[in-house]
């Protein structure tokens, strides 16, 4: 155990790295296309959109509770747990695939349901691995916890920084954290997701597209989820 131990905090710095390090050129450029279409839509669609996504995070958190089983004993290795994580996110992905699959071979009206079907899919995800790794989810702290993993998978190279902060420090960070910055989660999480999505919707690729993509997407959120909770339990061992 202290040998995986000793393993994981290796890994857990070289993805810290990985996750602070400066995007690219291509990425930098990207964002700046994106912010300047941000600024060119009116503040009543960032309204709508804000309240909209608020509304379905907060319904898919809800359900994600009911059906999430207990967690999981303390008495369980570090190492079991990254395992059953696995196993877990294996089976998320399948799901993940073969629901972008659909979608993206659907047409347009399909592929605008990918978004809240996707979006369910991680939530559920998020909160099947904090039991996993002995949280419990019916304490709103937590689930604070899972939006934070969810915005740090998903934002920009600055925003990004910011949410490993919290999650690093959730101990100290928790109690100054009243609620979401919704308006920030909706924005991050639209930026990140509008380019692949767009060809998603494209006919004759759009399965193809929606399959990969999902794929990709939910192995991103696979690996924040693991090591964000991995940080938590290390600095208890």
């Amino acid at each position: 155990m202290v040998d995986y131990t000793k393993e994981v905090e290796q890994q857990l710095q070289f993805w810290k790295h990985r996750m602070t390090k400066k995007s690219g050129i291509l990425g930098r450029a990207s964002k700046n296309v994106q912010n300047k279409v941000n600024g060119l839509i009116p503040e009543k669609f960032h309204q709508v959109m804000t309240e909209s996504i608020k509304n379905m995070v907060k319904a898919t958190l809800v359900g994600s509770n009911i059906t999430t089983k207990k967690r999981l004993p303390f008495e369980l290795s570090l190492y079991e747990r990254d395992e059953l994580l696995k196993e877990k996110l294996s089976t998320f992905r399948k799901t993940a695939v073969i629901e972008g699959a659909g979608t993206g071979a659907g047409g347009i009206l399909l592929g605008l349901a990918d978004f809240p079907l996707l979006l369910s899919i991680k939530m559920k995800f998020l909160f099947e691995a904090a039991a996993i790794y002995g949280f419990d989810t019916d304490d709103y702290e937590e689930r604070l916890f899972i939006l934070h993993i969810f915005l740090l998978a998903f934002s920009s190279e600055e925003k990004r920084k910011d949410a490993l902060y919290i999650i690093e420090n959730w101990e100290h960070q928790k109690h100054l954290i009243a609620d979401m910055d919704w308006r920030e989660f909706q924005q991050e999480y639209r930026d990140h997701i509008d380019l692949v999505k767009m060809f998603q919707l494209l006919p004759g690729i759009g399965a193809v597209v929606g399959a990969f993509a999902n794929y990709k997407l939910l192995d991103q959120l696979g690996e924040t989820a693991m090591n964000s909770y991995r940080m938590r339990l290390v600095s208890d061992i």
